[in-house]
């Protein structure tokens, strides 16, 4: 059975707390990605900032792009273990309701995981299909 390891995304850019808005679109802009982790300086995952939060709350709020992420970036951040299998990762996401999970061993963040990642993998795709949909169902979070 895989695990979330062998599908993950390493490659990854993140942001500090004070990184500005124009940072953080700039950056996935440049990586093509709609999420961006915010970190602290030991790699410590403190939140996410998503396209949808540049937009709405940020730019839609009136926010100048030298507003930190700090105050746009959603806090409440779910993550998973690395050696987690696929269907426990599609499992949290339609709980939780995101569309990415950061993968996080030994406090700091070293991947993470997508519906789109989960999408591409034979055994997981149902099981991605049912946590899409079910995020599908609740715009509100979104």
């Amino acid at each position: 059975m895989k695990k979330v390891r062998d599908i993950m995304s390493t490659d990854l850019s993140v942001c500090q707390m004070n990184s500005s808005l124009y940072d953080a679109a700039n950056m996935m802009k440049q990586q093509g990605v709609g999420a961006v982790p915010i970190c602290d300086d030991n790699g410590q995952i403190m939140g996410m900032v998503t396209d949808r939060d540049l937009a709405v709350r940020g730019y839609a709020g009136h926010s100048p792009d030298s507003t930190p992420v700090q105050q746009v970036m959603s806090d409440k951040v779910y993550n998973i273990s690395p050696e987690a299998s696929l269907e426990e990762a599609s499992q949290m996401m339609a709980e939780h309701q995101v569309r990415r999970l950061p993968v996080v061993e030994n406090g700091k963040l070293t991947g993470i995981i997508s519906l789109g990642d989960l999408s591409t993998e034979e055994k997981s795709d149902q099981a991605a299909g049912v946590a899409l949909q079910e995020i599908s169902e609740r715009p509100e979070l979104h």
